[in-house]
């Protein structure tokens, strides 16, 4: 091997395992957090008691659910459906929606149980910097229970220090926070050993059928268990969400090799102590601690949980750019935090309505028992509606036989819906708290896409047919200056208002005319073939249609200088865009949405980030018109 290439592979695998510790410091810090409040939710449910049966049961479900549900399932199947690189539930909605182009009303359905999958993530993302942060906290309860009334403030002081980190970008926190999460997996993992060699028989949980006896034994409380064996697979989504700002393969590598262990020793480590110490439940994480190495150990769990809240919030942010870009949600500024990744993104409403949320949820719930309850509905219901996208797209896509489509449905399914059906159980406890928050986001973004398409048919039912436009232009010339003026429009059919007010009230048209239409594709990236589309149409009008990726930063002046291998360049310096800017307006008579909707909508809009900065049109080339629109 040359030494070239022998330099390549070198940098290669640096850089893999440079990807892969930053993987770990955010991807795994949801999912690395769980033990510590885990085991003591599950064996507290509904009067469950640590007896010995009880514990291998409760240890057999969750190495299962760890092996079948994130390794398999997530890891292997799911992170399989990356839609060009990006992953999350909207992602696998947009490749789904291609499987099934020419079956409308089958889109229409993949659409509506892709948005709601999306807006319970929201739900997750609220919910797991509360419960990681509270549950890290509350050892200071174990060390020193005079202090427990600290638990609710310094819970509060953290969050906001977490979510400050937040404009310093996934890149720089991943650098910070890989190598502190690297400490915690390893110290978990010794924690876990150290028990286990107390009681090495507990490693016979592995066996399936400990839990198969356990349902037997236990019935519904059985069943009612599986709402707390969910806590161990909280980030399991946001993993797959979160591809996007690492990749699959250092995520896959930094699972299999060095995440996955240290959980499940830390959870067989826990079982073994509490077959010795049935009282040791209400903290078995911290209990299996020293007691020279609480206070550091409590430290180091508050960071952890900090870091834990990452996946979700970094996956909210990459979730809420792919909506702005298939068009559920309104326009909002978009901060790009890496040179390397354009996945690694910062979005300011998002972090602080993230904040809001997760500080009533502490303050509000109060403690990580409280807030178990209220966990799991968003996770599960988010879990089941991925399964049913990827199954699409393996059918349609990966032309799977029916028969394996079939067995691989039926056991994923019955898993998530078992897993979901035990944590409609909490609703009253606290799981109206993420359905609530999913209802209420999944009401927004629909109202923004029904909003959107109000508007364009509004404009399109008003516009005057633009071929025999130029048929007049040609015959009866006006007065022409010299440049060009782009027109951004979303019917290339119709006059753009703008160009009719140009030539209204200035009384002349440019020397080239062109009507641009952007298209965002339901792929991350345009293929460099499909990006621009140029069609003349005489008279020095033009029509161009310029298509981007919904993981893109539409930007139209750098797509436009590459439009001269299409017959079209473009002078800058020579060049004018014209946009009409809606003002929308509500009125109950006229039919769309209920008048509270239509209302919002507008509100959305007046708020929205414009489409001059979204586009990042130069504002000294542009020229505003406003328009009036009643939905």
């Amino acid at each position: 091997m040359s030494h070239e290439a022998q330099y390549g592979e070198a940098e290669t695998k640096r850089r893999l395992a440079a990807l892969a510790l930053g993987a770990v410091g955010v991807v795994y810090g949801d999912i690395g957090t769980s033990p510590l409040y885990t085991l003591q939710s599950t064996l507290n449910l509904d009067g469950l008691k640590p007896r010995p049966e009880s514990i291998f049961g409760v240890l057999s479900l969750i190495f299962w659910a760890q092996v079948i549900v994130v390794s398999l399932k997530y890891v292997v199947f799911i992170m399989r459906a990356d839609n060009k690189g990006e992953g999350g539930i909207m992602a696998l909605m947009a490749l789904a929606l291609r499987s099934v182009r020419d079956q409308p009303k089958l889109r229409w359905a993949l659409a509506i149980l892709g948005i709601f999958g999306a807006s319970l993530f929201y739900g997750d993302g609220v919910i797991t910097p509360a419960i990681s942060v509270l549950g890290a906290v509350e050892g200071v309860k174990v060390a020193a229970p005079g202090l427990a009334h600290w638990v609710v403030p310094l819970t509060v002081a953290v969050l906001f220090v977490l979510f400050w980190l937040q404009r310093r970008g996934t890149g720089h926190v991943g650098r910070l926070f890989g190598p502190v999460m690297v400490v915690w997996f390893v110290v978990i993992a010794l924690l876990g050993v150290s028990m286990i060699l107390r009681n090495p028989h507990v490693l016979l949980a592995v066996n399936p059928m400990y839990g198969v006896h356990f349902f037997f034994n236990h019935g519904v409380k059985a069943f009612i268990s599986l709402g707390g064996v969910v806590l161990a697979l909280t980030g399991a989504e946001a993993l797959y969400a979160d591809m996007g700002h690492f990749g699959k393969r250092p995520i896959r590598l930094a699972w299999f090799s060095f995440v996955l262990p240290a959980l499940l020793l830390n959870y067989f480590g826990q079982g073994a102590l509490l077959l010795d110490h049935p009282e040791a439940i209400d903290s078995p994480f911290f209990k299996m601690v020293p007691g020279v190495m609480l206070y550091p150990m409590i430290g180091l769990a508050t960071v952890a949980a900090v870091i834990a809240s990452q996946a979700v919030i970094s996956g909210a942010f990459s979730m809420t750019r792919e909506a702005m870009s298939l068009g559920y949600s309104m326009r909002m500024p978009v901060v790009h935090t890496s040179r390397e990744m354009s996945g690694q993104i910062f979005i300011p409403w998002v972090n602080n309505f993230l904040l809001v949320m997760v500080l009533f949820a502490v303050l509000h719930f109060g403690s990580s028992d409280s807030l178990s309850a209220a966990y799991g509905i968003a996770v599960t219901g988010t879990m089941s509606i991925t399964t049913v996208l990827a199954l699409f797209v393996a059918r349609h896509q990966w032309r799977w036989n029916l028969p394996l489509l079939v067995v691989v449905g039926a056991c994923l399914l019955t898993i998530d819906l078992s897993l979901f059906g035990a944590n409609v159980i909490k609703i009253e406890a606290g799981g109206w708290f993420p359905l609530v928050l999913g209802v209420a986001v999944f009401a927004v973004m629909t109202t923004w896409r029904r909003g959107r398409e109000l508007v364009v048919r509004e404009i399109r039912q008003g516009g005057l047919a633009l071929a025999p436009f130029i048929e007049a232009m040609q015959k009866h010339p006006p007065l022409r200056v010299p440049g060009t003026a782009v027109f951004l429009t979303a019917n290339q059919d119709a006059v753009p208002h703008a160009l009719l007010h140009n030539l209204k009230h200035n009384k002349v048209l440019h020397e080239r005319n062109v009507l641009l239409t952007v298209e965002i594709l339901e792929s991350p990236v345009a293929d460099a073939e499909e990006r621009i589309r140029v069609e003349p149409m005489g008279g020095d009008f033009y029509r161009l249609e310029l298509r981007f990726g919904f993981a893109e930063d539409p930007n139209i002046p750098l797509a436009l200088s590459m439009c001269a291998r299409g017959g079209l360049p473009f002078d800058m310096m020579d060049t004018t865009f014209f946009l009409s800017r809606e003002n929308v307006v509500a009125d109950k008579r006229r039919p769309g949405m209920a008048l509270w909707r239509d209302k919002l909508f507008a509100f959305m809009a007046r708020n929205a980030l414009p489409a001059t900065a979204y586009f990042q049109i130069p504002g000294n080339r542009l020229i505003e018109l406003g328009a009036q629109v009643e939905i």
